[in-house]
């Protein structure tokens, strides 16, 4: 398909519902809502998709609501910030259908930019324990560090450790214990970048692409 690059409107519009966080505000936009943030968020998944069809591993871009594309709705039932819309557009390609809940690359854009990364949240206990086994073991932990440097080559780098001490029943050296003091494994830009140039030129899938691929080897390893 022909891709022209995504509208400069799209952060416009990004920058004003964070400012304007209200259902009011939000529907006397909605025109703009739906070509500078739906259909600007479904074109660009679109665009991926060949690139993400041949990764390996192939990775889901399905131009969907609530598939690639997250919903701009927030469930504000147990959050003490009532703003009822995500001021920002969250991409994700998925290495199964079960969007948001197995490894996958997520591209965020908000009012201050552009940021990614790979991983997967809130792994079950059985995961988390295999996750840790594997990180014990030397040939495994060696393929994980050569993939976390990859991404750490496009500024994708580790969340801080959720745990402050080693699990029981586990023993590491110092300086990779951190690595079993977690419940996910996430890496991602710690900042958002500037929207760089490119992304609003045909050029997009491309670079969008070749910052995936830096991902691969950290959801490969997920799914080892």
């Amino acid at each position: 398909m022909s891709y022209a690059g995504l509208p400069r409107a799209t952060f416009q519009f990004l920058r004003d519902l964070r400012d304007h966080n209200n259902r009011d505000w939000f529907e006397s936009r909605r025109a703009e809502y739906k070509a500078q943030w739906l259909a600007a968020g479904l074109d660009l998944i679109a665009a991926l998709g060949p690139h993400c069809e041949a990764m390996s591993p192939r990775l889901l871009a399905v131009p969907k609501l609530n598939q690639s594309l997250r919903r701009i709705h927030r469930d504000t039932r147990f959050s003490v910030d009532k703003g009822p819309y995500q001021p920002w557009l969250h991409v994700i390609l998925s290495t199964g259908p079960a969007f948001n809940k197995v490894p996958g690359m997520h591209l965020v854009l908000t009012a201050g930019g552009l940021g990614y990364g790979a991983g997967q949240y809130g792994l079950e206990p059985a995961a988390l324990d295999r996750m840790r086994q594997r990180i014990c073991d030397p040939k495994d932990r060696a393929r994980l560090m050569q993939a976390l440097e990859a991404a750490e080559a496009v500024q994708s780098t580790l969340d801080p450790p959720e745990l402050v001490r080693i699990p029981k029943g586990y023993a590491a050296a110092p300086d990779w214990d951190h690595l079993l003091r977690r419940k996910s494994l996430i890496v991602r830009t710690q900042t958002n970048l500037p929207p760089p140039d490119w992304l609003f030129t045909p050029a997009a899938p491309d670079k969008l692409a070749a910052i995936t691929r830096a991902h691969l080897g950290v959801m490969d390893w997920l799914l080892g």
